[in-house]
């Protein structure tokens, strides 16, 4: 996992050096009969536009899979699980998502080569529901590679508030989860309207300062 917030890249090395160990991860990996996922996720911590989110995740993309390339990984052998071009958790100026899918897309069409079959997103601390509607968006016209999702938060957020631990809640939890399952399902086929949705599920989850 690559983590970069989007004032970060002044430090240019550690950037070349946190891609050279995901990409060597890749490699061990795939020499080990398994399928890495490339995770190089641009963190929602600042202030920053969507323009300057562009610009530091092009940059970052752009070490991973030079470094991919010189340890020989096979692209077609790999999942890729960025996260989406939004602007900073805390900038004034909100993105639509169809303002994400255009950013997020062509960020895709200029560093990610075709032959990488599956770009799983993450979340990153979005609503259930934002995350659903900016995948769905990316999903509304043919794309060279599958465009899906790996959500944790985005997935489990209102299923662990509904159980919150008591087992009279465990059936109500699940079906929960199911209806986040569904949506989102919906969305990588480019079919999900955001009917129906839960004021819970509509609630932002970014945490200053996360950490995993």
């Amino acid at each position: 996992m690559l983590f970069y917030e989007g004032l970060q890249l002044s430090f240019p090395e550690s950037l070349k050096e946190a891609a050279w160990g995901l990409a060597r991860y890749a490699a061990i990996s795939q020499d080990n009969g398994l399928v890495p996922i490339v995770e190089p996720e641009i963190l929602l911590d600042g202030e920053h536009n969507i323009d300057r989110t562009f610009e530091v995740a092009k940059q970052v993309w752009a070490e991973v899979f030079f470094y991919l390339a010189e340890n020989n990984v096979m692209f077609e052998g790999i999942l890729l699980k960025p996260s989406m071009v939004t602007p900073g958790a805390e900038c004034k100026e909100k993105a639509t998502p169809q303002q994400v899918a255009e950013y997020t897309l062509n960020l895709l069409r200029q560093r990610i080569p075709p032959a990488v079959p599956g770009i799983m997103f993450l979340s990153g601390g979005q609503s259930e529901v934002e995350a659903t509607l900016n995948l769905n968006a990316m999903n509304q016209g043919p794309n060279p590679w599958h465009v899906s999702f790996s959500y944790a938060r985005a997935l489990q957020n209102t299923c662990l508030k509904t159980w919150s631990g008591r087992p009279e809640n465990v059936k109500a939890a699940q079906d929960a989860l199911l209806v986040r399952a569904k949506a989102n399902s919906l969305a990588q086929l480019g079919k999900y309207t955001g009917e129906g949705e839960s004021e819970e599920a509509k609630k932002g989850m970014f945490v200053k300062g996360y950490v995993y």
